[in-house]
């Protein structure tokens, strides 16, 4: 039996096409699809396999479309494999929504509401309070914290010791970039229509309250790891209040890494578009081995390997 944990991406991993395999060849991925085709009022089916590729990457629209993929693969995963159960699992920013569906903490309608309304509230934030992103490599997490001190930019995410993202307004992430490349580190800007887990996402925060007062979180039944902490908690209201969090603090992604290593976790299933988890699971040296589940092609070469091994 190994001991396997779940991530599910977040923004950025989102792809025209993504999703239309499963979609074509899996009927429990159809379904996650049509239902949230008519839980949103939007062909955002359509949107996921034929783009355009300006009108996914929106925001709102990412979200939810990355939202709906990851659960597409989760539901036909379970579906060939009923007696699978996660020992844990988590997921990068809007992903944690996902895991919190996987994990039965909330129903799949109101998760993807939940990350339909964050999505809507994040552009609208952006819009309100103009920011960028950058990516800062071969600095330490307390290199960049004193560059983003002295540029007034905010570390982001955490990705891996060395893989930093801060956020800020163009004017401090630009400085923020200089700093970092005279002690000879290497700045990228990021193309991103916000400045995410950052202060200027503030006036989201609210409605995202709001919108998560709504709904009723369950214990998840397999440990979960918030973002805002890298450790397990299950309480709910404590769920809702990392998530409120999450929105304006940093994604502490090696915290994320370093939890599952300690718990002695042996497999990681990146269940959703693209690899981005599977990269950031090797630059944190995460004894696991990383499997993407992204296609029906990868849920069949997974249920062979796994078939009798894994409950």
């Amino acid at each position: 039996m190994l001991k396997t944990a779940c991530l599910f991406p977040g923004q950025g991993a989102q792809y025209v096409g993504m999703g239309k395999s499963l979609y074509e060849n899996c009927p429990e991925a159809k379904e996650m699809f049509v239902r949230a085709d008519q839980i949103l009022g939007l062909s955002l089916s359509n949107i996921c396999f034929n783009g355009p590729e300006e009108r996914l990457t929106d925001t709102a629209n990412a979200q939810a479309a990355i939202f709906v993929t990851s659960m597409a693969a989760w539901a036909v995963l379970k579906a060939r494999l009923p007696q699978f159960a996660p020992m844990a699992v988590s997921g990068l920013s809007l992903g944690e929504f996902t895991a919190l569906v996987a994990a039965e903490s909330l129903s799949f309608e109101e998760g993807l509401k939940l990350v339909r309304k964050r999505g809507e509230l994040m552009t609208e934030a952006a819009r309100e309070n103009p920011g960028t992103m950058a990516s800062l490599l071969g600095l330490t997490a307390e290199q960049c914290q004193q560059i983003c001190d002295k540029s007034g930019a905010g570390i982001a995410n955490i990705n891996s010791p060395t893989q930093i993202v801060i956020s800020g307004t163009l004017e401090t992430v630009q400085k923020a970039c200089r700093l970092a490349e005279k002690q000879n580190g290497k700045a990228m800007m990021l193309k991103v229509s916000g400045a995410f887990h950052s202060k200027l996402m503030a006036s989201a925060q609210q409605g995202l309250k709001d919108a998560l007062n709504s709904v009723t979180l369950k214990s998840p039944k397999v440990k979960f790891v918030p973002n805002v902490l890298g450790t397990y908690i299950q309480d709910p209201a404590q769920i809702k209040l990392r998530l409120y969090e999450q929105v304006t603090s940093s994604v502490q992604w090696v915290k994320t890494m370093e939890t599952l290593n300690q718990d002695s976790i042996e497999q990681v299933l990146e269940i959703g578009p693209g690899k981005v988890l599977k990269g950031l699971a090797k630059r944190n040296q995460l004894t696991a081995s990383v499997i993407n589940i992204e296609t029906d092609n990868d849920i069949q070469q997974l249920v062979k390997e796994l078939e009798g091994k894994v409950c």
